[in-house]
C-alpha cells in the first residue's frame, strides 16, 4: 500500500474493490451449493513490531488476487464516514442484520455507537462480508468470525527486529530496542483493551512463521500450503 493512503485514494480502492467483488460473486453463484456463509474467504496476518509488513501480504495479493486491507488503510476506512457509507451502501437487510449481531459479540458494555474501535470492527467485517481479502494488523484476526479464514502470525527474535528498525531508521541498536518496546506496549493495550485476550497467545493462530529463517517467498508458500488445508483456495 501506499505510505499516505487520502480520502479520495481510500474511496478509489473501495469503488473498483466493490466493482470486483461482485464480478467474483456473480460468476461464482451457479457454482455454489449449501448455506450460505457468513464471510467470505479470509487471509489475517499479524506480525511483531519491526517486521516488514508488506512482502508477504503482496505477494499473497499477487498469487490470489485478492485485494490487501493493511494496518493504515483499515484505520483511515474507519474513520472516514463517507468510505463507509460506500461499503454499507451494498450490503442489504440480512447483510446487516449479520453485522449488529456480529458486533454485539465483540462489544462491551462501555463501548459507543461512536467508537474508533465500533467503526473499524464495522469495517473489518463490511469488507469480509462483501469478498475475499487480505486483512493486515489492526486485531482483524480477532474481529473476525473464528471458524473462517486462515490466521498467519509472522515472528522474530527482538534482536533481530531490532537491527532491522534501527537499519531502516537510521537508529542506534539500544534507540531500536526502546522504539519496538514503546510501540509492543501500545499495540499489546489495544488488543488487551477490546478483546479481552493475550497478545501473546500463539493459539490466535493457525499458523506462526518465524521470519528470521524465511524468506517472504518461503513464507508465501506455507501459508499456501496452509490455505489449502482450510479449503482456501484462489477459485
Amino acid at each position: 500500500m501506499a505510505a499516505s493512503i487520502g480520502g479520495l485514494a481510500a474511496a478509489h480502492v473501495v469503488e473498483r474493490q466493490l466493482r470486483n467483488w461482485e464480478i467474483g460473486r456473480s460468476q461464482r453463484q451457479a457454482d455454489e451449493t449449501g448455506a450460505a456463509r457468513s464471510v467470505e474467504d479470509f487471509i489475517a496476518i499479524s506480525r511483531e513490531v519491526g517486521l516488514d509488513d508488506s512482502a508477504v501480504p503482496a505477494l499473497l495479493a499477487e498469487r490470489f488476487g485478492w485485494p490487501v486491507f493493511d494496518r493504515e488503510l483499515l484505520h483511515h476506512m474507519a474513520g472516514d464516514d463517507a468510505v463507509r457509507r460506500q461499503i454499507y451502501a451494498s450490503m442489504d437487510e440480512r447483510d446487516l442484520g449479520w453485522m449488529e449481531e456480529s458486533l454485539r459479540s465483540l462489544m462491551q458494555a462501555e463501548f459507543v455507537r461512536n467508537d474508533y474501535f465500533h467503526r473499524l470492527a464495522e469495517t473489518v467485517l463490511t469488507l469480509a462480508r462483501q469478498g475475499r481479502a487480505i486483512f493486515v494488523g489492526r486485531g482483524a484476526d480477532l474481529i473476525l468470525p473464528r471458524d473462517y479464514g486462515l490466521r498467519v502470525r509472522l515472528t522474530a527474535s527482538p534482536e533481530h527486529r531490532a537491527r532491522r528498525l534501527a537499519s531502516q531508521q537510521g537508529l542506534n541498536i539500544d534507540d531500536a530496542r526502546r522504539a519496538l518496546a514503546r510501540i509492543r506496549a501500545d499495540r499489546d493495550e489495544f488488543i488487551r483493551h477490546h478483546f479481552r485476550v493475550d497478545p501473546a497467545d500463539p493459539a490466535r493462530f493457525d499458523l506462526c512463521i518465524n521470519a528470521e529463517r524465511f524468506t517472504p517467498q518461503h513464507a508465501l508458500e506455507l501459508i499456501l500450503s496452509a490455505a489449502e488445508a482450510h479449503g482456501i483456495t484462489k477459485r
